[in-house]
């Protein structure tokens, strides 16, 4: 079966972990190229000084660029939970994905086995499994509102959504502190920050903030 074992493609895209940092957050992103052999080109090509530490392929197949223990650069600018440089907090996993279609069964039952010995190697909680999207509102949507979340949050992989809708009134402001509570804190506008969240949690919904936006965010 493909993705048992990562097969070693080392990236020059890397370096240390800043201020001794250790990772306590998994970044999950969509590569957004036609095929694994191109972002695996891509990722490992020192004129474009990016990288992850895994690509998982469509067919499940898994590569290891980057050691766990260094700084891939695979986040760019942004924040979570209060807390910017990203790439020195974190493990990065790219996923072969244009964006536009479902991510596949061997490619997400893969993942599923790499995410609990990435959490277990570095204590890292449910809540702490992210999205680009999640860090970087506005700039990026990766994995993007084809990525099965739900999926993820059933098996204790990610925080899981909040299915109780309720019934209350909800202002921006009460939005913004209960997506601030979960980490959404990078800098956004009313907006961004809604398309951020349901991205995560909500990727089917449309129209102005509602209550159900704030209940996917309430403990």
């Amino acid at each position: 079966m493909k993705g048992e074992q990562p097969l070693w493609h080392p990236s020059p895209n890397f370096g240390p972990r800043r201020e001794g940092l250790r990772p306590h957050l998994v970044v999950l992103h969509y590569t957004a190229m036609e095929s694994a052999e191109a972002a695996l080109q891509r990722l490992c090509d020192p004129t474009f000084e990016v990288s992850s530490h895994y690509l998982i392929g469509a067919d499940g197949q898994l590569w290891q660029l980057v050691a766990e223990e260094m700084r891939a650069w695979h986040a760019g600018a942004g924040e979570w939970a209060g807390q910017g440089d990203i790439n020195s907090r974190s493990i990065g996993i790219e996923l072969d994905n244009r964006g536009d279609h479902p991510f596949s069964e061997p490619q997400m039952a893969c993942l599923e086995r790499l995410l609990p010995e990435i959490m277990a190697r570095w204590d890292i909680h449910p809540e702490g499994v992210i999205g680009h999207s999640d860090m970087a509102p506005g700039r990026k949507q990766d994995p993007g509102p084809r990525f099965d979340w739900q999926r993820l949050g059933r098996r204790g992989f990610a925080r899981p959504a909040n299915v109780v809708h309720a019934a209350t009134a909800v202002t921006p402001q009460m939005f913004r502190a209960a997506a601030n509570r979960c980490g959404f804190t990078a800098e956004a506008d009313d907006a961004t920050l809604l398309t951020a969240v349901r991205l995560r949690y909500r990727p089917w919904a449309r129209g102005p903030l509602c209550a159900a936006d704030l209940a996917v965010l309430s403990d």
